[in-house]
């Protein structure tokens, strides 16, 4: 039995489906197990790019049961768009598995999140517009409404009257807008995406488990990275789910003592989208150049990312908090041509060295890296066998090992399936 996990370990956006790609050809069963369709992975298989939001990227092998988890948030409009353009780039859905348990974005969940977003100004969290926080806040307030309730229609449409009601008064009494929802206009929708998604429902939480049980492959994907994670992330420029490990067991149902290898995506260097404190953020050529070179815009958003040096202390932070077994270092090859490249170490914060990840957004943002340096590499995109790059790509590996702690097992020099490197 081998039961793996994929996170990303920074803030997101690390290249993780590209792994999940490369392990789900060997895995019975690929599970997403929390966030929603503000989060997007992006798979280059022979030249040709699909993009996934809330399919899990297993899809692309037809042998590989594909499911989509109870910590999951489904915008079921979302789903079936992202579905009709798979399909069109010939892919089947035969093999996805929808949870019961699952919460359902709502049209609500989306004003209220542009609102909100309106309301804070320059204070606003800098989310996705999906409607993905508003939507947890409603489960964890219990007013939110599941997959299962789709199948029960007057319950279904009993709770969509209350909760428009409620809604309704919060746009108009506090954010003094006219955004508001008809509650009839909602159930017809929803009872439309309800009998074309209804094969695809089940209880996930069985079919994790017995999967699991009976010794099959079966791996987790994460969605989002560490920093975002609602808990260990940096808060409030967070998402409201966890993309931690620790997010496995209550986002599918299957225990965590099940887990056998957990595998933390980094990229070469650290990008970030929003706002919030960023160390080693580059604001300069070299930023610019990390920007370009390796596509750093959104999936989902479209949104040119931050970027800057690798932080080990993000990298120490993220081994510790997930129990990483395995770090693959991603996109290495974007800094291939600089004459040196800079690791953060630690902080220097009011005099003093700082080596653990600070919890206060305030003391982040007083720290400032503390750099070692070392020399630069020229292309490596053609490379795959670890013994054919160069020494100076090696010396990096194991110095980011040395100071992350933990086994840098894959190393990507490029975006393609085939441009990764297996260190045994």
């Amino acid at each position: 039995m081998a039961v793996k996990v994929i996170i990303g370990a920074q803030w997101g956006d690390e290249g993780k489906a590209k792994y999940i790609d490369i392990l789900a050809a060997k895995a019975d069963m690929v599970v997403r197990y929390q966030g929603g369709n503000n989060a997007g992975h992006t798979v280059v298989v022979n030249n040709k790019v699909y993009k996934f939001h809330l399919v899990p990227s297993g899809i692309l092998y037809p042998n590989t049961l594909c499911v989509i988890g109870n910590g999951v948030v489904i915008d079921p409009k979302g789903l079936l768009d992202e579905m009709a353009g798979l399909a069109e780039q010939g892919l089947s859905f035969e093999n996805l598995r929808i949870s019961l348990r699952a919460h359902l974005v709502m049209p609500y969940h989306k004003v209220l999140d542009k609102l909100q977003e309106e309301y804070l100004g320059e204070a606003s969290i800098g989310t996705t517009g999906k409607g993905i926080g508003p939507c947890y806040t409603d489960k964890a307030a219990r007013d939110g409404i599941r997959v299962c309730d789709l199948l029960e229609p007057e319950n279904f449409a009993a709770r969509v009257r209350q909760n428009v009601e409620l809604k309704n008064k919060i746009i108009e009494k506090v954010y003094l807008s006219k955004e508001t929802l008809d509650a009839d206009t909602i159930i017809k929708e929803y009872m439309d995406y309800a009998r074309q998604l209804k094969q695809y429902f089940t209880d996930t939480t069985v079919l994790v488990s017995e999967a699991v049980e009976s010794g099959k492959e079966v791996l987790f994907e994460g969605a989002q990275g560490t920093l975002l994670d609602i808990d260990l992330g940096t808060y409030p420029f967070v998402t409201s789910s966890h993309p931690t490990t620790g997010g496995i067991a209550i986002g599918s149902g299957v225990g965590p003592s099940k887990l056998t290898q957990s595998i933390g995506i980094m990229k070469g260097y650290v990008t970030r989208v929003g706002e919030g404190p960023f160390p080693t953020e580059l604001n300069d050529e070299i930023g610019e150049q990390i920007r370009q070179v390796g596509h750093e815009f959104g999936t989902t958003t479209g949104r040119s990312r931050r970027t800057g040096w690798f932080d080990a202390v993000i990298g120490r932070f993220a081994v510790r908090t997930n129990g990483l077994t395995d770090i693959a270092l991603n996109k290495i090859d974007v800094l291939s041509g600089l004459p040196t490249v800079k690791v953060c170490v630690a902080y220097e914060k009011d005099g003093q060295i700082v080596k653990d990840f600070p919890a206060s957004l305030t003391e982040l943002a007083k720290c400032k890296p503390v750099y070692e340096e070392l020399k630069g590499w020229g292309d490596i995109s053609h490379i795959r066998s670890y013994e054919e790059l160069p020494v100076e790509v090696k010396d990096y590996i194991a110095f980011i090992e040395a100071k992350c702690g933990a086994k840098i097992s894959y190393v990507g020099v490029g975006p393609d399936r085939d441009q990764n490197i297996e260190i045994k």
